[in-house]
């Protein structure tokens, strides 16, 4: 995948994905029953950092200088 192309795609992560995957959390954790304290932090522990590690390929790279400008 090229690097505007990956940077296209981390945008719309970012402005489209991003949002949509906080509303879903946030309802799947309003709809769960009442956690203890521990268990409950534990889970948005999880849902906050799990999204950004399937799409880790997305963002690497992404603030550096075009490496095929120079080509």
């Amino acid at each position: 995948m090229t690097y505007k192309a990956r940077k296209r795609l981390a945008i719309l992560v970012l402005v489209v994905g991003l949002p949509v995957y906080i509303v879903v959390a946030v309802t799947l954790m309003g709809q769960a029953s009442r956690f203890p304290k521990g268990i409950e932090f534990l889970i948005y522990v999880v849902l906050g950092i799990g999204w950004a590690f399937p799409l880790k390929w997305v963002f690497k790279g992404i603030g550096q200088p075009d490496p095929d400008q120079g080509q």
